[in-house]
């Protein structure tokens, strides 16, 4: 990984770590959707892999967004995928389980990698190949007292982001738990909403996100 995306990763990590997932969006929707996560202050932007042509909507959010933006693949399960994701300059790599392959294969390629993990066990086999950040899935199904439980033997400098089944509701609890940042999905984009409804959501967790780093809960 290059100092500049270190730089990048650590500054959006430690100001806005959240990540939205466009799980299903279509190409002539990205630019629409994009420009209002990025209006919002979303950092972190992810195709998922399994969306319908998923390679161009990520060509076209690159060339998109600007460069202190990171952007990438999510469902990442092929070390092919690294390869193609450096190709495009899209720089983040983000896998649903622990695969060692794809984590070297990005990092590699100069890639940062969000890799999902459940166990210990997984954790441990992800930051010992050099994954880039955890990514705790399902984490609303496990809940906190597990992820509280498994914080205490992970190193402290590896962020933790939840994903899954967390909106601007519970984010409260994950964040006293100690948690690093957040995924959102269905929460924030489903195929079919419009970009002022994408809009709405992004605006509401970056504002709770911001609310809670700043101690204020009233709002």
């Amino acid at each position: 990984m290059n100092i500049q995306l270190s730089d990048l990763l650590k500054e959006a990590l430690s100001t806005m770590p959240l990540v939205a997932i466009l799980r299903g969006i279509q190409p002539s929707e990205i630019e629409g959707v994009a420009r209002v996560l990025v209006a919002e202050g979303f950092r972190f932007i992810e195709v998922p892999l399994n969306s319908p042509d998923a390679w161009e909507s990520i060509r076209r959010l690159k060339a998109l967004v600007p460069d202190n933006i990171l952007v990438g693949a999510g469902t990442v399960v092929d070390v092919k995928a690294s390869a193609k994701l450096a190709e495009l300059n899209a720089v983040l790599q983000i896998t649903p389980n622990t695969d060692i392959e794809v984590i070297k294969a990005g990092k590699s390629a100069g890639l940062a990698t969000f890799t999902g993990f459940m166990t210990p066990s997984e954790a441990f086999a992800g930051i010992n190949a050099g994954t880039t950040a955890l990514k705790l899935f399902p984490a609303q199904r496990l809940g906190c007292d597990y992820f509280k439980d498994i914080k205490t033997v992970l190193p402290r400098n590896t962020p933790i982001l939840a994903v899954g089944g967390v909106n601007a509701s519970n984010m409260a609890e994950w964040f006293d738990a100690g948690i690093s940042g957040f995924g959102f999905g269905s929460n924030l984009y489903t195929p079919g909403r419009t970009a002022e409804e994408v809009r709405i959501v992004a605006a509401e967790l970056v504002q709770t996100w911001t609310n809670l780093c700043n101690g204020d809960l009233s709002k």
